[in-house]
């Protein structure tokens, strides 16, 4: 059964979901191509990195235990590839689009409540299972390590969850600093989390770059005043980075440390 008020999910919709539209539903034709020139590396004193979809692969596990609550809660399969589209703007909001199969909607109070207390149980155990690392993370982190750049994480995704996943990952020797989704009282795109973190080094906003895959993350840095490089293979609801105007798309992430030599 599909909860009231939501729209089931077909394969068809996984299709629309992906074409490459803008987030205010502009078409891509004509945007204006992103210029490494807007990002002086001789200002950039901190470098602060997305987690999911950034450096770490980790829909399989999300979209396996989204499918395992789903089944405990006795509602029937998705399209497995639906994980990778919903993944963005929290936990709490990926268990509400497992649910409901939309983006948006919202599921009765008492079924996202029951959700979301298995997915947090069934993710706490299987957090890291399926997950890999993007080519050339570890290169670029142990580079950009080593020179006098300081290197922190900013995600949406709550503690614990975070910490186990940087950690299982290899990747918490790296950061000075992580900022997961409740450390500040807003989230991505909200820049909150963004100062949190240049606060934090005491650095000026503008000697601040943001790393990231998706709108949010873009939105965020603007917001900011940082300046913001993305990679085109993360989770950004199937539309293309290059919509959201970043100062620069890397397919690899080694090409940050040239960029910032």
């Amino acid at each position: 059964m599909t909860p009231a008020g939501a729209r089931s999910v077909s394969a068809p919709m996984v299709m629309q979901l992906l074409e490459s539209t803008t987030d205010d539903g502009e078409s891509a034709v004509g945007k204006t191509a992103p210029d490494s020139a807007a990002i002086d590396p001789q200002r950039i004193h901190l470098v602060l990195f997305d987690l999911d979809g950034t450096l770490v692969d980790s829909v399989g596990d999300l979209g396996w235990c989204g499918q395992q609550m789903r089944q405990r809660l006795g509602l029937p399969s998705q399209p497995p590839e639906m994980a990778r589209v919903w993944v963005g703007n929290g936990l709490e909001r990926f268990v509400k689009r497992v649910l409901t199969g939309d983006m948006e909607a919202e599921p009765p109070q008492p079924l996202y409540v029951s959700g979301l207390e298995i997915f947090r149980e069934l993710y706490a155990q299987h957090a890291s299972d399926r997950c890999t690392l993007y080519p050339g993370v570890l290169e670029t982190l142990q580079q950009l390590g080593a020179s006098h750049l300081k290197l922190a994480c900013v995600t949406n995704k709550p503690e614990p969850f975070t910490s186990q996943l940087i950690e299982s990952m290899g990747l918490d020797s790296f950061f000075e600093l992580v900022v997961a989704g409740d450390t500040t009282a807003r989230k991505k795109p909200d820049p909150m989390p963004l100062h949190y973190a240049a606060d934090h080094f005491g650095l000026d906003y503008r000697q601040c770059l943001m790393v990231g895959d998706s709108s949010n993350d873009v939105r965020a840095a603007r917001a900011a005043g940082f300046a913001i490089v993305c990679v085109p293979y993360g989770y950004n609801h199937g539309r293309d980075i290059r919509d959201s105007a970043p100062d620069l798309v890397v397919d690899n992430l080694t090409e940050l440390v040239q960029l910032l030599s």
